[in-house]
């Protein structure tokens, strides 16, 4: 039996089928959506909502839904705000585990950090908001240097230790608010607990996926997927291709079936979309030979992608002058008709 992996990873992502009613539920939905790109995070959680739009979701950031922050692996997403506080303490202490070395190469101590924390908290107490430069600005002037790559580790640093999180907009930027004001319903829970939550909602929203998928997106161990497993697994659906085992919504198949159409088509993804980026073993999407056309040199910055039929079929940018066209750069010929469907999709792209 054939299993279309890649159709079943975009109805579990919603990109295919009944979309999420509102911003705040996709986010939600995905647990987590990769964040380095603000605007590219926007337009992956807009293209699963219903009738989304980059704007809805700069609302929801507003409105203290959906914030962004450094839930795992040190690096930025956005979550549902009540999620990031169990998220925080579940994967945090593997993030800061070698935060020491990293002090001692940015040249940053321990006094230092705690000045800044104290410093940011007078700045914000009582609800305020600011944006980097500024809150950067206010440290530096309470006598802790923010020069080079200290600034960021700062933040970085507030931020996974629970002080900080980036919340509402100003403009192109994002403000820093306190967590504990700006979330006002948290959700705290034991680590067991926490442990069966990711791991039913990471297999229910990007399944079929594997262990080793979820090890990598969220930074665990192995024994701590298994556990999570554990609680998990009477909720979800073992799928076994190839001799690997997979996890997903027993829903899943069923949301592909009635979207077969769709998944067939063209899609447009930003770059760092989760459909690219959220498994350890992405083949089933992005042809192993292309690989290093979606990450040129394996630097770390993935592009946006052209997909047909479920699987990565070139790159795109958004290119110069009038009407700003996309500028789409295919890996083979493509089919008939293709280059007319990306041309449609990017006139319709959130």
């Amino acid at each position: 039996m054939t299993v279309d992996l890649a159709g079943l990873r975009m109805a579990a992502q919603r990109l295919i089928g009944p979309r999420c009613p509102t911003p705040a539920e996709a986010v939600r939905w995905s647990t987590a959506v990769q964040g380095q790109d603000l605007p590219g995070a926007l337009t992956s959680v807009a293209l699963r909502t219903a009738g989304g739009t980059r704007a809805a979701v700069t609302a929801a950031l507003d409105a203290g839904e959906v914030v962004r922050s450094w839930p795992m692996r040190g690096t930025l997403h956005l979550t549902a705000a009540e999620d990031l506080p169990w998220m925080l303490a579940l994967l945090g202490p593997r993030a800061l585990a070698g935060v020491e070395k990293r002090r001692a190469v940015v040249g940053i101590t321990e006094a230092e950090l705690e000045r800044a924390r104290e410093l940011a908290i007078s700045a914000l107490t009582g609800g305020g908001r600011l944006g980097r430069a500024d809150l950067l600005a206010v440290i530096a002037a309470g006598g802790v240097s923010t020069q080079g790559q200290r600034g960021y580790h700062l933040l970085w640093y507030l931020a996974q230790t629970g002080t900080l999180v980036l919340g509402p907009t100003a403009g192109s930027d994002q403000q820093f608010v306190l967590l504990e004001e700006w979330i006002t319903s948290p959700r705290h829970l034991g680590r067991e607990e926490a442990l069966g939550e990711l791991a039913l909602r990471f297999f229910a929203s990007h399944g079929p996926a594997t262990v080793k998928d979820l090890v990598r997106w969220a930074g665990v161990l192995v024994r701590d997927v298994k556990a999570g497993l554990a609680i998990a697994a009477p909720r979800l659906e073992r799928l076994v291709v190839d001799g690997t085992e997979h996890w997903l919504d027993p829903a899943t198949p069923d949301r592909l079936a009635a979207a077969r159409a769709e998944a067939e088509g063209v899609h447009l993804l930003p770059g760092f979309d989760e459909l690219v980026l959220g498994y350890a073993d992405r083949s089933c999407t992005v042809p192993t030979e292309f690989a290093d056309r979606i990450v040129p040199g394996g630097n770390g910055m993935f592009r946006a992608t052209a997909l047909h039929r479920g699987v990565v079929v070139g790159v795109w940018r958004t290119g110069r002058g009038a009407g700003r066209p996309i500028e789409l750069e295919p890996f083979t010929e493509l089919p008939p008709g293709v280059l007319a469907a990306v041309q449609e999709r990017y006139a319709a792209l959130p």
